[in-house]
Formats: C-alpha cells, structure tokens, sequence
C-alpha cells in the first residue's frame, strides 16, 4: 500500500486561499462541533451502529466528489471527512480511506502522484475525466429522481437533511 505523509505545516493545504480562518469562521465551526458532539452523545449504542453504517456507504462517493473540488492528499481527505462527520472524534483511519483512494485509482476516477516536500513524499489525487464523468452521470440519475419519479429515496433525503424545519413540524 502507497504510504502519504502529512502535510508539512498545518496550513499548506487549507481549503482558504491564505489558509487561515476569521474568527467568526472559527467560532462558528467551534458551535457547530458541539451541536453535533451533544447529538452524538445523545445517541443509543444501536443509532450510532446506523449513522456510521448510513456514512459509510456514501464515503466512496464523497471521496470522489471532495478530490473532483480540488487536487488533495489522502491526508487532507482523511481530515475533511473528520471535520464532517456527525460521529465521534476519531480521524478516519488510513486502513478505511487508501483502499477506497486505490480503487478509485485502479477503476480511473482518480489518478495519483507523487511529489516531494522536503524529506517527505506525498501522494496527490486529481480527478480523471472519467470521474468527472461518473460524477455527471450520477448527478443526471439524481435529478432525474428528483424531478421525473416518485423516490422513496428522495423523500427519506429530504426528510433527513432538512432537520430544522422536520424537528419544528414534529412538535
């Protein structure tokens, strides 16, 4: 398995063009761990068994749509995905993420390469056109859903992802 280091300083690779945030950014990152800590917390052994179950089967997916935003690392995806995910405090593992990375490779979604920053070798991900063709195909499926066919799908989506408003309407 390719092995990838680190970035060298924390802001070589943040997704602001300076790589540093305001403090409103910050603050309002900082309030919104905690909401999704309290969530988590809240949460039964058997809920938490779901939600990462629910996250995993769109990691593959996301993983090819976070690299066709911008070339990354697999450490960089690795992070974004820790920052995003609505379940405990532990860094996606490399054993989770590089396979998921080498089968986008192998299948030519992604292409890699290597570069060298100082001592260390870091592999980078681009999306191929074929990706990109992937990511296409299945945006034109979802919207086909969404606008041609009664989905149960796109009824649970909704229904999951507009929180706020469901929480007010089950009151």
């Amino acid at each position: 398995m390719d092995e990838e280091e680190a970035p060298l300083n924390e802001n070589s690779n943040d997704s602001t063009s300076d790589g540093h945030f305001s403090d409103e950014e910050l603050e309002e990152m900082h309030k919104a761990v905690q909401e999704r800590d309290k969530a988590f917390k809240k949460m039964s052994k058997f809920e938490k068994k779901l939600m990462k179950g629910l996250m995993r089967g769109f990691v593959n997916t996301m993983i090819l749509w976070l690299i066709s935003k911008k070339r990354q690392h697999g450490y960089e995806i690795m992070t974004k995905l820790h920052e995003s995910t609505p379940y405990d405090n532990k860094m996606p593992s490399a054993s989770k993420i590089y396979p998921v990375l080498h089968d986008l490779e192998k299948n030519g979604l992604i292409k890699g390469s290597w570069e060298h920053h100082g001592k260390r070798k870091v592999k980078y991900y681009e999306i191929t056109d074929d990706g990109k063709a992937t990511l296409s195909r299945f945006r034109k499926m979802a919207n086909f859903a969404r606008t041609h066919k009664p989905s149960i799908w796109l009824e649970f989506m909704r229904d999951m992802m507009a929180h706020e408003e469901n929480e007010n309407n089950r009151s």
